[in-house]
Order: C-alpha cells, then sequence, then structure tokens
C-alpha cells in the first residue's frame, strides 16, 4: 500500500499468500498509520470489540485488574504482531492495552474481517492458524515460566523478546527494552527488587550488558543455559501440573 509501506496488518497477512486481487481487497478495508501516544491506550477492559490492530512501529503492554485492585501485566507487543484477539470470544476486551512509547498502528473492523473471510477461504485459515499459534505460545510461555526460578524466568525472557526482534529483521543480540522493570516484575511473577538484582548479577557476569533501556546480550549459549534448559523446564511445569510431591519450585519474590 502506497500510503502505507510499513503497514503491519499488510506483513501479517503476507504468509495467507492471497492472490493480487484477494491482496487487494484485504488492504482496501484496512484503517492505516493510526497513531498512538505513549500511555495512550488503544482499548481498556470492557470496551467492546471493533477492530483488530497491527504494530507498525513501537511497544504497547497488556495487562489486567485483579479482583483485588492490582495491575498484573500479561504480555508486551511488539512491531508486526496483532492486538484485540482477547475480545473474539466475548465481543469485549478482556485487557487494558496501553503504549510504552508512541506507536503506529493499522486497524482492521471484525466484522469487515469475517465478512471478508468468508469470501476468501485463505485469508480465515491464515487467520484461525494465527489465533491458535499465539494461543500456543502464550500457554507455553505461562507453563515454562510457573516452573522456573528467579534467574531462569529473567533469562527466558530476554530470549523470548531477542527471537521475536531476530524474527522481525531486528538485531536479536542488542534491543531496547521501553517497559519498566516493574512491567516485567508484574509479567514474570517476581517483585521489583529481585528483577533489577538478576539484571545486575547478568551484568556483572558478563552474560548481557545494560545500559539503561539498552540491553546487549554478551552470550546467547550462556543466556540458554540459565534458563535451566527449557525441556528440563517443561519437565519441571508438567509435574508441577501433576501433582508430583517433592519438586516444586519456589521462587522469591
Amino acid at each position: 500500500h502506497s500510503a502505507c509501506p510499513n503497514c503491519g496488518l499488510g506483513s501479517w497477512c503476507l504468509p495467507a499468500n492471497l492472490t493480487l486481487y484477494e491482496s487487494g481487497q484485504f488492504m482496501d478495508i484496512i484503517e492505516h498509520c493510526r497513531p498512538l501516544k505513549r500511555n495512550e491506550h488503544l482499548h481498556r477492559a470492557g470496551f467492546a470489540l471493533k477492530s483488530l490492530y497491527a504494530i507498525n512501529s513501537g511497544f504497547l503492554r497488556t495487562s489486567i485488574t485483579t479482583d483485588d485492585g492490582r495491575e498484573q501485566v500479561v504480555g508486551f507487543s511488539m512491531t508486526g504482531e496483532l492486538l484485540g484477539m482477547d475480545a473474539i470470544g466475548m465481543g469485549v476486551h478482556q485487557c487494558d492495552t496501553v503504549a510504552l512509547e508512541d506507536s503506529s498502528l493499522c486497524g482492521i473492523r471484525y466484522a469487515d474481517l469475517e465478512e471478508l473471510g468468508h469470501a476468501i477461504p485463505a485469508l480465515q485459515n491464515h487467520f484461525h492458524r494465527m489465533m491458535g499459534a499465539e494461543i500456543t505460545r502464550e500457554h507455553g510461555i505461562m507453563l515454562l515460566l510457573g516452573a522456573m526460578r528467579a534467574e531462569e524466568r529473567v533469562a527466558a525472557f530476554l530470549l523470548n523478546l531477542s527471537i521475536r526482534f531476530s524474527a522481525r529483521g531486528y538485531s536479536g543480540t542488542s534491543f531496547r527494552l521501553p517497559m519498566t522493570r516493574q512491567d516485567i516484575g508484574s509479567y514474570l511473577g517476581l517483585n521489583l527488587e529481585t528483577v533489577s538484582r538478576v539484571f545486575s548479577y547478568f551484568n556483572d557476569i558478563q552474560l548481557i550488558s545494560v545500559n539503561f533501556k539498552t540491553i546487549k546480550i554478551e552470550s546467547m549459549a550462556k543466556l540458554q543455559q540459565r534458563t535451566g534448559s527449557l525441556e528440563a523446564g517443561y519437565s519441571r511445569a508438567r509435574r508441577a501440573k501433576a501433582g508430583t510431591p517433592g519438586d516444586r519450585v519456589s521462587v522469591t519474590g
């Protein structure tokens, strides 16, 4: 789309392998280049589902408010990722989504996407695959984090971001974290002091270099080792889920 060369939805749709005509139909129903200022909400919990959005540039945080009024961060989204799918089941958003920095998004009305999906099965199949992959990814991350110690959680968090940055053509070893340490702690189930301590420790032993919000991974292999190996993490998670005694992992924070 000439008016939106970095269209996040255009990139998101590429794996569907639409024909030129189908791709044109899809691009015609997109609301291009919606700006979102830092700390501005894309939507709030309880708002009706209107549109899904893909991020052209920027970073957003998704959170829920617990019954006792605490904010719990449940995800961070970056360029190329889709937002709003939490509302598809109930028709209303379950989460608050806010920009962590000035961002640009492209949106598509969900009703229009559904209508076009009926006419273009390849588009509908792609959307369902993407939904399934997102659910699987989130479930895997939460299962893994739930069985990890504090250092392993932070290492897994950094490796996850590294993979996502790399997949989008950015550096996987040097990137900026626009979220606060408090946000990271909320997401990982750790307190602020624990997150700060682990970052400092990783910096001291030269696993990473920390320069304000910029992180440089100095040794990918050693950082991967710090996750306790993914298979070991999954193994602990499965035992904990099954209620096997004697191998519960407690995390300070």
